[in-house]
């Protein structure tokens, strides 16, 4: 499978989006990795023409200034064009029901994970999104 372009991190943790991103470039699947420490910060990025549009974007819901539902609105008001070909992916921490039930009611959202991200899971994500890339 040929490389993403760009995969977006955006998490509050700095731990999180530091193991993440270990993970992600060890499996060599990706271009460049890009990571926000909150959603305002992701939603500046993304609305950026000169940045790269990340093909895969994983969100955490539980963030300060702006939460992952308030970022999915935002995200929502982005350029069309943008969006599809980005996937969203929820990599929340351990969270409510309610939370969980909520992400598949939103379309824009192609899956909710628990953290932490693993390869396997990784691995899952690639081949369900990006498995009809050519080399």
């Amino acid at each position: 499978m040929k490389k993403l372009n760009c995969i977006l991190l955006i998490d509050d943790s700095a731990a999180d989006n530091r193991f993440h991103q270990l993970l992600i470039e060890e499996m060599n699947i990706t271009e460049t990795i890009q990571t926000a420490e909150n959603a305002l910060e992701a939603i500046k990025f993304l609305k950026d023409e000169s940045q790269i549009v990340p093909e895969l974007i994983l969100l955490d819901i539980n963030m300060p200034k702006m939460n992952g539902w308030e970022f999915i609105k935002e995200y929502k008001k982005l350029d069309v064009v943008k969006k599809n070909y980005i996937v969203l992916i929820i990599l929340a921490s351990l969270t409510s029901p309610d939370e969980i039930n909520r992400a598949p009611a939103i379309d824009m959202i192609s899956k909710f994970e628990l953290k932490p991200l693993t390869k396997r899971k990784l691995n899952d994500i690639i081949q369900r999104y990006f498995s009809d890339r050519e080399k």
